[in-house]
């Protein structure tokens, strides 16, 4: 997968705190995006 540019985008992630969702909020943030995640863990 290409990466992209996502500098000046706002991404809403949620299970941000394991797995798969995890990995796209650490993909998305290293592409540049604001995030907003929430996850039932606490970590």
């Amino acid at each position: 997968m290409p990466e992209q540019d996502l500098r000046g985008k706002v991404a809403v992630i949620t299970g941000a705190g394991r797995g798969i969702g995890r990995s796209i909020a650490v993909k998305f943030a290293t592409a540049g995006a604001n995030l907003a995640i929430c996850s039932r863990t606490k970590a």
